[in-house]
């Protein structure tokens, strides 16, 4: 992401209803699979400002890991030095089978190899181990949005799915999620679309941009996190949740991937 960007998303992501409501429900499915314990560790792959690695320490171990300078300022803000991991290449530097948890939200969709991230996860996972992955879905609301924050995509369900190969991979829930404002997140970005077309500008900032007003923004953070957490399957919404464990030993990798 640019810097801009980022200096947005560290003002608003602490009360607006997404990103909130975001942490909330990835906290709460990781809760449900397995409650992270003091002598286990979680990787925030793509870690961004923090905030999500930041609630999950009182619980678990946590490293963060990202390759943005301007995230890595704000990560060493927060974390020691030890905490913050920085990808050598596409390579991570951690040893086969040394996490419990690997968390990614809203990150695949920043890489062009999404499934070699994947990969990536398998190796670092031990039998048992946990991912939880989030991700922008339907290509039908690809807008201004997803060109300022540099995604390569926008998934469907199946897609998601497929780059979990199920003989590495059992899948736990996988759900649409933000689901009760899509029609309204469609008409939006497909009128701004519209604008741009005909060479207006328009004149209010990115609704993705800003914080509703409270009341609003409240009734939304219900919403997101109400359905959220429910194990209703969805046909569609403007994200997916997809929460994965690692299936049994190891194969074909050395212990010292990390260091190739």
């Amino acid at each position: 992401m640019d810097i801009a960007e980022y200096a947005n998303l560290a003002t608003i992501e602490n009360e607006h209803w997404y990103y909130a409501g975001k942490r909330e429900v990835v906290r709460t499915w990781l809760k449900r699979v397995g409650p992270p314990a003091s002598g286990q560790t979680l990787l925030d792959f793509g870690a961004g400002t923090g905030s999500f690695a930041r609630g999950m320490e009182p619980f678990c171990r946590v490293l963060v890991l990202d390759d943005h300078e301007e995230a890595l300022r704000l990560l060493r803000g927060h974390f020691r030095p030890e905490q913050i991991l920085i990808p050598a290449g596409d390579a991570v530097p951690l040893p086969d089978a040394s996490l419990d948890y690997v968390t990614a939200l809203d990150v695949l969709e920043h890489v062009p190899d999404d499934a070699a991230v994947v990969r990536s996860f398998a190796r670092l996972l031990r039998p048992g181990g946990i991912a939880a992955i989030t991700v922008p879905a339907s290509m039908a609301l690809w807008s201004d949005w997803d060109v300022a924050l540099h995604h390569y995509r926008r998934y469907r369900r199946s897609q998601l799915a497929a780059l979990f190969d199920p003989g590495t991979w059992e899948i736990v829930h996988l759900n649409y999620t933000n689901v009760a404002v899509f029609p309204a997140v469609w008409f939006v970005r497909k009128f701004r679309m519209l604008l741009a077309r005909l060479g207006v500008q328009p004149a209010n900032p990115r609704p993705e941009d800003r914080l509703p007003p409270a009341w609003l923004n409240a009734i939304l953070h219900w919403l997101f996190v109400g359905m959220a957490k429910m194990k209703l399957s969805f046909p569609f919404g403007v994200s997916l949740l997809l929460i994965v464990r690692r299936r049994g030993e190891i194969a074909g990798e050395g212990k010292h991937a990390a260091s190739r």
